[in-house]
């Protein structure tokens, strides 16, 4: 029984180190720019493995480098109540398992007689900016509960610790918007030849777009869906709420 106790006792004293790690490595990005993440070191490992050749692309710039244009388009798409929630958009998160749950009872329904149902099409949808740069800059890419449950611990301490505007300046930055491209001024500079406080609204909105699917956008520019999106998003930037 001893060993059984110590061993539980060593698992609880590693996950606390654990968590003291996160919590004084976003203490510190109140002062210090985290120049990669988890997602990108992962995709760095990932290019050069399976590429003759990294193409890598990232600029660090002040929140005030970027365009207010973008930063309204990425909230109008990506979390329109960002800066009202705690970290987590409980309203929107209900609507996306609601929509999950449809998915899979019309899978169900739709399956033969005595056969699985086919895997219903993933729902996207009710993941704020503070979680997507909470699991981007310090967990893997799994899918279970665990993560999950680190994730919502983890967005909980960004917006303790940090502002919505320092929150947003480092999502903006390290976000990916393609193959090896990372952050709104590689962005700028590779899709529109020009840096990221230079961008117009309509730019600013096809970005945003990219966001969900940035690699599958990269090699469709001329997606009638992309267009259209970034129209519906420009009309929705007035009504977006900057930190």
């Amino acid at each position: 029984m001893r060993p059984v106790l110590r061993w539980l006792g060593l698992v609880a004293l590693a996950a606390i180190a654990l968590q003291l790690f996160f919590l004084l490595w976003i203490a510190g990005m109140t002062v210090i720019d985290p120049r990669t993440t988890a997602f990108q070191r992962s995709e760095a490992w990932r290019i050069a493995t399976q590429k003759d050749k990294l193409r890598w692309r990232q600029q660090w710039v002040p929140y005030e480098a970027i365009s207010d244009h973008l930063k309204r388009a990425v909230i109008a798409s990506e979390d329109g109540s960002f800066a009202q929630h705690d970290g987590v958009d409980w309203e929107a998160l209900e609507k996306a398992w609601e929509r999950n749950a449809k998915a899979e009872q019309q899978a169900a329904r739709r399956a033969p007689a005595g056969k699985a149902p086919a895997k219903p099409p993933k729902v996207v949808g009710g993941s704020t900016i503070t979680q997507q740069l909470a699991k981007n800059l310090l967990l893997s890419g799994e899918r279970t509960l665990l993560r999950k449950g680190q994730e919502f611990v983890l967005t909980l301490t960004l917006e303790a610790l940090l502002s919505k505007r320092r929150i947003l300046e480092i999502y903006l930055n390290s976000v990916e918007w393609g193959e090896g491209v990372f952050g709104a001024e590689a962005a700028a500079q590779h899709y529109w030849r020009k840096p990221a406080a230079k961008l117009t609204p309509y730019e600013a909105a096809r970005l945003a777009v990219m966001l969900p699917r940035p690699k599958f956008f990269e090699l469709r520019p001329q997606s009638g869906y992309l267009a259209e999106r970034a129209n519906t998003i420009v009309a929705r930037m007035r009504d977006a709420e900057l930190p």
